[in-house]
């Protein structure tokens, strides 16, 4: 799979296993920038960042508003936020409505980021126990993006995979493993 500028992640209920997993498979050199929702409750700290950042082999931060998007460095959005990508390529936050009940929300992720990047992006959607990510998903696809949803029978949570999958049918379709190993397998775009 070439020509991928960037990979946006969503995952909720049994999400932090799923990205520890999925993630791990990377190598050190990965160079293509990744962006995650994890739905986070609103009203404390989270640690999303610093968990992701002792386990794995890349630069994980929480993202910040108006910052530029590096190669090879994962972007986790914060609590009470919705994290979108601008069509510069740097990121932006903002309180508005909460989507399927969450803030940061997998859709505005998804969404702004399909059209930022179009047929650059994949979309990857994990565990969840809501439907958000469905829409987001699909249109991903739409712009020309590729999809991968988490095998939802292998899903510690099924419902977001389902809901994805009733939507529109994803180039792929892989356990854990097999989706860290999609990952693993793809190459920056030169520049």
């Amino acid at each position: 799979m070439n020509g991928v500028q960037a990979i946006a992640l969503g995952a909720s209920a049994g999400g932090v296993t799923a990205l520890l997993t999925v993630l791990h498979a990377l190598p050190p050199a990965f160079r293509i920038p990744m962006l995650c929702v994890l739905h986070l409750p609103d009203d404390r700290h989270s640690h999303l960042a610093e968990v992701l950042g002792r386990r794995l082999k890349c630069p994980v931060h929480e993202a910040r508003d108006k910052e530029d998007i590096a190669p090879g460095t994962l972007y986790v959005a914060g609590p009470g936020y919705h994290l979108s990508v601008e069509r510069d390529h740097s990121l932006s936050l903002s309180q508005e409505e909460r989507v399927h009940f969450s803030r940061p929300s997998i859709d505005v992720l998804f969404e702004s980021a399909a059209d930022a990047y179009g047929p650059g992006l994949l979309g990857v959607l994990l565990t969840g126990a809501n439907e958000d990510g469905a829409h987001g998903l699909a249109r991903i696809k739409q712009q020309g993006g590729r999809t991968v949803v988490q095998d939802p029978s292998q899903a510690q949570a099924s419902t977001m995979p389902r809901a994805a999958l009733a939507l529109h049918q994803p180039d792929y379709i892989l356990p854990l493993n097999g989706i860290g190993q999609l990952l693993a397998s793809l190459e920056a775009p030169e520049c």
